[in-house]
């Protein structure tokens, strides 16, 4: 039940005073809600500081442009001798005097307001008009003694059509009020060395900034409501790992004849990255408790082969392993990669899609319920109702980020307490594995295969098209093969669509080779065929959407060519250049951009050709888009957070780790006042739910 001091929070931004259904629907717009709650957790975008007075004298002069706060006299009302001129008010101190200008002014609203001769402070823009100064529709028209100094420095906020700002203050400050004094969740020490106050004085210095800086994200109140932030989500994440601990798992062992019979035929020396990954995961299989390990690192770097190793250590204690990936194509990619590497070891790998049809789905049903079958390779299908395992030991998930905390709970359910180890072949720097994937043993994959040759990188602009054409006809005469990739041109399939259809015939016009074309809309047997064809050496160039989505793998394609490179996300960037590259022949990644580079594009390509780390690369990644949407992960079960900023507040996410694994350490975290407000703390960033669906991980 979530805490009764909450309530208020909770309710409909309707509840508070001149907030009518209409304007809730605006505010619920650019709030991301309509609860109260959701209009407080919606930080200013800035302010507008009122605190510069000046003289009327002094107003329009060069240096003095933009917003004025001056105090003076009512002179006279001017009214205008037709309805198309303005209505002026004459205000004058020792220095001068200028006009307030209104245009279809109500002439008893502004005598009300500034009666002649009164004392007013106006603020507002002051600009010069021919040889008169004038403020036009002043933004604030006050009697002296009502002006507080707060009253000057005023938040603003995102808006939309038909919300003006001070709607949105004045909603602000109707939240404010019902907001209430929670009892506090963090110990004094830490408030006390932070400088921090309390959650709600932090809120209110945050909605009624007393100068500009305290709305910036370093200022103190900011930091608390950012750590607070951090803190409930990383508590989630510990307290569902000490419930994971806390349940009993299998012990999931076995003699290593398997294990070692992989590695005797393996194609390629393993990495020390690879085994010392092996190694985790073995010892987290034949623990008590379940596994929940995430493996991450560059395209090539082998995820694969540990998968392989750890699916060799469950047939050894005769139990199954499911690999669950996004795609058909990626599913039956993995099915034909594991099966010759686990043959030698007498492991018999299926694959299962939604494809598959008849009396041959039938066969993998019954071997899979026999046990004749150890590891299946498929899709969402896996989990489907009649889809029955002997003893389903170990659950590997990759792409993770492509499936949700129930699609991984409905596979789990198909066996007994199954260990699970994720997969993502995005490098992700260390701060974002903490903010994401907290609950989880990390492993990184950061050596590649030896023998591997980087690719070249090079950045071309589109005026030399015909040059790097003319280039790549000269490579497939010498029976070289490559990608061609087109950019999501706009958030549609159809635009992605026509501008690879448009290269596509191009390219096949231009160049006396077997081009191909793959592409989102196509059926997932058609997409299959495509990537068969080019895998198996019938097509020399294909031409693609993004190769990543559909997983299309040919490890002897030696050039790849990324067109409109500059749209691209480095992450995406460094993904799609790992497709080539993977075998002992060198190879090229020409990253073609379109008209001027913008300052963030150039360094990013910059980025690209100076380096192939995948790591280093996430990180710069990092460091250039900031928290915006980090690595494109925005899907990728990166937490949405309205106070917290990563890019700034990174300090406070290993603050908030480690006071986090303390409490979640504890017999009973909600014990007394502070597991209380602890508990409450949860419920108001909504963690309640995450902790709840994680222990059912």
């Amino acid at each position: 039940m979530r805490p009764q001091p909450l309530f208020p929070l909770f309710a409909d931004i309707t509840t508070l005073p001149g907030v009518g259904p209409r304007l809730a629907v605006l505010i619920a717009k650019v709030a991301g809600g309509a609860r109260v709650k959701d209009l407080l957790f919606t930080p200013p975008s800035g302010v507008t500081d009122r605190t510069r007075r000046i003289y009327i004298a002094d107003a329009g002069l060069p240096g003095q442009e933009g917003i004025v706060t001056l105090e003076g006299e009512v002179e006279a009302h001017i009214p205008p001798a037709t309805l198309k001129q303005p209505y002026k008010v004459r205000l004058r101190d020792e220095t001068g005097f200028l006009h307030l200008v209104w245009f279809n002014a109500k002439r008893d609203y502004l005598n009300r307001l500034l009666p002649e001769g009164a004392r007013r402070v106006v603020s507002g823009k002051a600009e010069r008009f021919g040889s008169e100064i004038q403020i036009v529709h002043p933004d604030l028209v006050a009697k002296p003694d009502e002006i507080e100094e707060g009253d000057l420095v005023q938040p603003n906020y995102p808006l939309t059509a038909g919300l003006t700002i001070n709607v949105m203050r004045k909603a602000m400050r109707g939240a404010l009020g019902v907001a209430p004094d929670l009892a506090e969740w963090l110990d004094e020490s830490l408030i006390a060395r932070e400088g921090w106050t309390g959650w709600r004085a932090a809120l209110t210095r945050l909605h009624r900034p007393e100068a500009a800086g305290d709305v910036a994200l370093e200022a103190p109140h900011r930091r608390r409501l950012a750590f607070d932030e951090l803190y409930a989500h990383q508590l989630a994440l510990k307290l569902a790992r000490a419930s994971r601990r806390a349940r009993t798992g299998r012990v999931i062992t076995g003699d290593g004849r398997k294990v070692q019979a992989v590695l005797d035929h393996a194609p390629f020396e393993p990495t020390g990255a690879q085994i010392r990954a092996f190694e985790a995961a073995k010892a987290d299989l034949a623990a008590d408790t379940r596994m929940m390990r995430l493996l991450h690192g560059d395209v090539g770097s082998g995820k694969t082969f540990v998968a392989a190793l750890c699916a060799a250590r469950a047939a050894e204690a005769g139990v199954q392993t499911a690999v669950m990936a996004p795609t058909e194509i990626l599913a039956r990619q993995h099915a034909a990669v594991l099966a010759p590497m686990l043959a030698p070891a007498g492991i018999r790998v299926a694959a299962l899609t939604g494809r598959d049809k008849g009396r041959g789905r039938e066969e993998i049903l019954d071997a899979l319920a026999s046990g004749a079958v150890q590891v299946v390779c498929g899709t969402h299908a896996l989990f489907q109702e009649g889809v029955e395992f002997a003893d389903l030991g170990l659950v590997v998930i990759d792409e993770q980020h492509r499936f949700g905390v129930s699609d991984r709970r409905r596979l789990t359910m198909k066996g007994r307490a199954p260990d699970t180890l994720v997969m993502s072949a995005t490098p992700i720097p260390r701060t974002l594995t903490l903010a994401v994937y907290g609950d989880l043993d990390v492993s990184r994959l950061d050596e590649k295969p030896a023998g591997r040759i980087p690719p070249a990188t090079r950045v071309i602009s589109a005026e030399r098209l015909s040059e790097v054409i003319e280039g790549l006809r000269r490579a497939l005469r010498k029976g070289e093969r490559a990608y061609w990739v087109c950019p999501l041109v706009e958030e549609s399939d159809v635009s992605d669509l026509a501008a690879a259809e448009e290269r596509y015939h191009l390219l096949s016009r231009s160049l006396d080779a077997r081009v191909g074309l793959i592409h989102g809309r196509m059926k997932a047997k058609d997409k299959e065929a495509a990537a068969n064809a080019f895998r198996a050496g019938e097509i020399d160039l294909l031409v693609a959407t993004t190769v990543i989505e559909v997983g299309v793998d040919a490890p002897d394609a030696t050039i790849m060519v990324i067109e409109h490179a500059e749209r691209f996300g480095l992450a995406q960037l460094h993904q799609l250049r790992g497709r080539v590259g993977r075998g002992d022949k060198p190879s090229t990644c020409l990253l073609v951009y379109h008209g001027q580079l913008g300052e963030t594009a150039r360094k990013r390509l910059e980025v690209m050709r100076e380096s192939d780390d995948g790591f280093f690369i996430a990180e710069e990644d990092w460091k250039l888009r900031g928290s915006g949407d980090p690595l494109g992960l925005r899907q990728s079960g990166m937490p949405d957070y309205r106070f917290a900023d990563l890019g700034v507040h990174g300090d406070l996410l290993a603050m908030a780790s480690d006071q986090a694994r303390m409490v979640a350490g504890r017999p009973d975290p909600f014990e007394g006042a502070r597991g209380e407000a602890l508990r409450t703390l949860l419920y108001l960033f909504e963690r309640d739910e995450g902790v709840r669906l994680m222990r059912s991980g």
